[in-house]
């Protein structure tokens, strides 16, 4: 049973800002019937509520002080902390820096580059499944549009109108450039706090065999497997929520 001792907060992933979380926390405080503690949604610098500032200096590890930094003001305690596809990657240094502020990291179809490796390099340059080292894209990036591609990775199980309004959203929010080419990846820490990853099967962005490396390095404990492609959060948002207060009152 989920109660308002345990506090929420959200992270974005590349692209997005905190605007793509307000289906799943509207389920989420429904589904709880009020009995919720603090719901925060942060953004990464650049996007949401942070579109248009100046960010070229700025590294992962910035952005993750910048993050727990709210986090810390927001006075939320006992947090899940649930982060989508890139996220991961300032989670990672969040809980590095502060693992005693988390009770639990749910991990919703996050990327976990290998040590030395930037993101860049993760995804590679060919199509799903040609490289073994490299998750490759849906399309061909050669003979492709960035609108094609984006379709398929983000809205292969999404409905109109909302396949147009999220499209049309897409790109107006960008992290920095510089957590694109970071290679600085430590995941020993990880398994201080207990993690669960949403594995999304219908997933074209991140293709589910990927989803469960990623799984294995950022440490999970628990896979939960959904019929969901990549954006679970604005698709699947009622089953979404039935995850997370069920991972903030597990006792694994």
């Amino acid at each position: 049973m989920v109660s308002n001792d345990v506090d929420y907060a959200f992270i974005h992933g590349g692209g997005q800002g905190s605007w793509i979380w307000r289906e799943t926390i509207a389920a989420l405080e429904r589904q709880a019937g009020g009995n919720i503690g603090r719901v925060v949604a942060l953004d990464a610098p650049g996007c949401g509520g942070k579109r248009g500032r100046r960010t070229d200096d700025l590294s992962i590890e910035d952005v993750a002080r910048e993050l727990t930094g709210e986090l810390e003001r927001s006075a939320a305690t006992n947090v899940i902390l649930v982060g989508h596809s890139q996220a991961a990657q300032a989670m990672i240094f969040m809980v590095k820096e502060r693992p005693e502020l988390f009770r639990r990291l749910v991990y919703v179809s996050c990327s976990a580059p290998l040590p030395g490796q930037s993101v860049q390099q993760m995804i590679g340059g060919g199509l799903h499944g040609a490289n073994s080292s490299q998750v490759g894209w849906p399309l061909d990036p050669n003979t492709s549009s960035a609108t094609e591609r984006q379709s398929l990775m983000f809205c292969n199980d999404m409905q109109e109108p909302g396949k147009s309004e999220f499209l049309a959203k897409l790109g107006k929010d960008m992290w920095p450039l510089r957590t694109y080419s970071s290679t600085n990846w430590n995941y020993e820490h990880l398994g201080r706090v207990l993690a669960t990853f949403v594995l999304c099967l219908k997933d074209m962005s991140l293709p589910a065999p990927w989803q469960e490396i990623f799984a294995s390095r950022l440490k999970a404990q628990k896979i939960v497997r959904i019929d969901a492609g990549h954006q679970v959060m604005n698709t699947r948002p009622e089953a979404l929520a039935e995850i997370l207060r069920y991972e903030a009152g597990d006792r694994p």
